[in-house]
């Protein structure tokens, strides 16, 4: 074969291979987040901040792979808004097997142009919740009599009843509604089954895996991520900025795990951490204002009670909690200082154990303080009241040590005596030196003890022998 058929060849199956290589490399990564727990500020925080890299990324999907019992209403809506104006499909996945999308979960699931499960999971009941319960029946209006009703004209007009006040009842019924027509909505723009998604609001029912699909709750059934993503290749979506087409064959997943950022957001919006910061910080600015000059309870207390301020400003948080917890550290605080016998004390734990049950306005898994908690820095707190107490009433027990009765019956060694007078002399005592006065004449290093001050000059008596 000629050189140059051979040097042909090889040019041309060099440049078919250079044209396939860009084919390659164009197919475009797949983004993973995940979703561990419930949802909350830390939660939300990262799938938004996840979605917004991703589209820097060039990724051409997000998955989130969800197991979460619930959380929070702003923190889903954040979520759910991020999604609805990604420029990229986003599939919620609720997996592995045993894992479940309830609650929040569920509407989110809802909101994904994707929506999977895996065998063995589970979602729905996704009713509101809210301190105090779900709300019950709403009460009958009260009816005129028959009587009264026989004997008004038929053409009379009904005569006016006074309008009733809107119960806790109303307002539990006004909040399913808004969460019904909310999912609704969402299954609506995604083309999914709106009944059954009402049914989970108002009913609280739930539904495996194989009967969601079944139902059209969701859209695919997969074992795995790798099965999903098979099942979506070559689809299109409607998103924000248009039609998308995946191509998710052999994509590269990148996967994100919560940073540093996240991991501390979560710790610090922990109602029970929230809780404990604020005593913290209370209690180190207080330390540091009566011990002042210190510094480490300052700066401890000032960075504490900043955590804790913001952490609360991020949770659904019932002030007349806040202002209660702040009242009892405030008597408990004062108990140091004022002769109140415990009085002051007492209240304080009682005002701080109340306003630690009724701080977090809500009944979402994973955002109340245990009252094992409150519990424990009730009588924690307790204790530190009865040692403040005792130690007040030892004190006030011990004879003085300072002042005009601290320096009578005081004894102490003569320092000098005066050249021109041996009845007077100079002692130290309290840290200063006082000029004093004796029937007998003195001698330096001679014991004397205090009988009585005469402005600036101490009288004093023989109290013993020559000090060594």
């Amino acid at each position: 074969m000629p050189v140059s058929v051979r040097l042909l060849r090889r040019a041309l199956a060099l440049a078919l291979l250079l044209a396939a290589l860009p084919a390659v490399a164009a197919v475009p990564p797949v983004s993973v987040l995940s979703v561990d727990g419930p949802i909350g500020p830390a939660s939300a925080d990262y799938l938004i901040r996840g979605l917004a890299r991703a589209q820097k990324e060039g990724a051409q999907l997000v998955v989130i792979e969800i197991d979460t019992p619930g959380g929070l209403d702003t923190s889903m809506r954040s979520i759910i808004k991020a999604i609805l104006a990604s420029p990229l499909p986003v599939a919620s996945y609720v997996s592995p097997s045993g894992a479940r999308a309830a609650s929040a979960g569920t509407y989110i699931l809802y909101a994904s142009h994707i929506a999977a499960m895996a065998p063995g999971t589970n979602l729905g009941a996704a009713t509101p919740v809210q301190i105090g319960g779900l709300p019950g029946a709403p009460p009958e209006q009260p009816r005129e009599p028959p009587e009264r009703e026989k004997g008004r004209h038929p053409g009379a007009p009904e005569p006016e009843r006074p309008a009733a006040p809107e119960s806790a009842d109303a307002l539990g019924r006004k909040q399913v509604n808004d969460a019904a027509a909310y999912i609704r909505g969402l299954a609506q723009l995604r083309g999914r089954n709106a009944e059954w998604a009402e049914r989970a609001v108002r009913e609280a029912v739930s539904l495996p895996a194989q009967e969601a699909l079944r139902l059209k709750v969701i859209d695919h059934l997969a074992v795995d991520l790798p099965d999903l993503l098979h099942q979506l290749d070559g689809k299109r979506f409607a998103v924000a900025e248009g039609m998308a087409r995946l191509e998710t064959t052999g994509a590269t997943l990148v996967r994100h795990e919560p940073d540093w950022r996240t991991r501390f957001l979560a710790v610090i919006t922990d109602p029970s951490v929230a809780l404990m910061l604020m005593m913290l910080g209370v209690y180190g600015l207080i330390f540091e204002f009566t011990t002042p000059g210190f510094g480490v309870g300052g700066v401890l207390g000032g960075i504490c009670l900043i955590l804790a301020l913001y952490a609360l400003q991020l949770l659904p948080v019932n002030y007349a909690g806040v202002g209660l917890i702040l009242l009892g550290i405030a008597f408990m605080v004062a108990e140091a200082f004022v002769p109140s016998f415990g009085v002051l004390g007492i209240g304080g734990v009682a005002a701080f154990v109340i306003g630690a049950v009724i701080l977090i306005d809500t009944e979402v898994p994973g955002f109340g303080i245990p009252l094992p908690l409150i519990l424990t820095l009730g009588v924690a707190s307790a204790a530190l009241i009865v040692f403040i107490v005792g130690m007040a009433l030892k004190t006030r027990r011990r004879a003085l040590q300072c002042g005009d009765a601290g320096l009578v019956g005081s004894e102490t060694p003569v320092l000098a005596v005066e050249r021109d007078d041996p009845h007077a002399g100079w002692v130290q005592l309290q840290g200063e030196r006082w000029q004093v006065r004796c029937a007998l004449p003195l001698e330096p290093g001679r014991m004397v003890r205090v009988v009585a001050r005469r402005g600036l000059l101490l009288e004093v008596a023989a109290a013993g022998q020559l000090t060594p």
